[in-house]
């Protein structure tokens, strides 16, 4: 599968002189050429151009909508640089081994301690009934 990367740059709005080109048509034409031209040399494919409402700020309160034309580019991104999402690891990944049970380590119970009788212990004596 191809990945792309894009960029998008503001239509120029104004023509740059050049010798030969008399009318503002033939400049912007020019204007935009070269534009083109340059984000080509670096590997851009112009893809088209889009205009796109942009809400801006007029005066202290108010915004109004303005439109702006915007020319899109796209250009292949190198195998070696793929963004590697969960899907394409889940592609990637070996397929599932069955393992063979191990055998369990004995259990190992702990020593049990005789319970000592009431009154066995000698720091403590036994109470003791008085005689009538």
């Amino acid at each position: 599968m191809t990945q792309y990367e894009y960029k998008v740059v503001p239509a120029p709005k104004t023509s740059v002189k050049a010798k030969g080109l008399k009318t503002s048509e033939e400049r912007f034409a020019h204007t935009l050429q070269t534009a083109m031209n340059e984000l080509g040399a670096q590997g851009w494919e112009y893809q088209r151009t889009d205009t796109l409402p942009c809400e801006e700020r007029s005066g202290f309160t108010k915004r109004v909508t303005t439109f702006q034309n915007m020319l899109v580019f796209r250009r292949t991104i190198a195998t070696a640089a793929v963004v590697e999402t969960p899907v394409a690891r889940m592609m990637q990944a070996p397929p599932a081994t069955i393992e063979t049970p191990k055998a369990e380590a004995p259990k190992i119970e702990a020593p049990k301690v005789a319970a000592k009788p009431l009154g066995s212990d000698p720091a403590r004596p036994e109470p003791q009934v008085a005689a009538e």
